[in-house]
């Protein structure tokens, strides 16, 4: 099995969030999407988070992503401190040392499959591992597919068009918000296997918002929020310990 490690990938946490708050509106109207949140997702390591509709998931990973700014507390890339970054620092930040990857693909419709791809490479100015690129292509069944515009593309493609996008760069972490949305169960499930694979081939820390049991049951880690606090721990998931620990959240065990 061909393998690219991450020579960042070490023990500590890729990215974490410390005593997180983030209040949405002020006085009568405020809410509380993240209330004093504190945890770690460790470096190659695939996580989930999941949780109820309003628990704050995405809220988080926005956080974390230095897509918003928290209230207070601190979201932590490394040793960064996102919380502390001006605009110009966070936008060069999310270009160079993070990967997304979203449920609507975010492909450039006028850029073929190859041109989106080396996309986030050609607005940092750097230059592509062609071993990693020549990899990324073949695993996820693009090679024939570069010359392709979005239009051109079923939704899976798309979406793994996406997902080489996120992992060309060699980010510190990749963000997947519900990235198995929009896709059937067999383009959603080759996206999932993918990412899975990845962390074993490539060293890369996935970090995955999903609500669905099966998507979140290939990784190596599930965290339950509920209303904006850390409620549940899972590791080594599978369906059925996910839906147990989900249907006991709900009932406030």
């Amino acid at each position: 099995m061909t393998t690219f490690a991450n020579p960042a990938s070490a023990t500590l946490a890729a990215v974490s969030a410390v005593d997180l708050v983030k209040v949405y509106g002020a006085g009568d109207t405020a809410v509380r999407a993240l209330d004093g949140v504190t945890v770690g997702f460790e470096r190659a390591q695939f996580t989930a988070i999941m949780g109820p509709s309003g628990s704050g998931k995405s809220t988080l990973m926005h956080c974390l992503a230095g897509l918003d700014k928290a209230t207070s507390g601190s979201a932590l890339l490394g040793g960064t401190d996102l919380t502390a970054q001006p605009d110009r620092v966070l936008t060069k930040v999310r270009r160079e040392r993070i990967g997304f990857v979203f449920q609507s693909f975010n492909l450039l419709p006028q850029l073929t499959a190859e041109q989106n791809i080396m996309l986030p490479l050609d607005l940092a100015g750097r230059r592509a591992e062609r071993g990693l690129l020549r990899h990324l292509t073949e695993r996820l069944g693009l090679t024939d597919r570069l010359s392709h515009r979005p239009a051109e593309l079923s939704g899976g493609q798309q979406q793994r068009v996406a997902v080489a996008r996120a992992l060309v760069t060699r980010p510190e972490v990749v963000f997947a918000d519900e990235p198995t949305g929009n896709l059937d169960s067999k383009s959603g499930a080759e996206v999932l296997l993918f990412l899975r694979n990845s962390v074993r081939e490539l060293g890369q820390t996935i970090v995955m918002v999903t609500h669905d049991p099966g998507a979140a049951a290939y990784a190596d880690r599930v965290v339950l929020l509920a209303d904006g606090r850390v409620a549940g721990d899972l590791d080594r998931p599978n369906p059925d310990t996910i839906a147990e620990a989900l249907r006991d959240l709900a009932a406030g065990r």
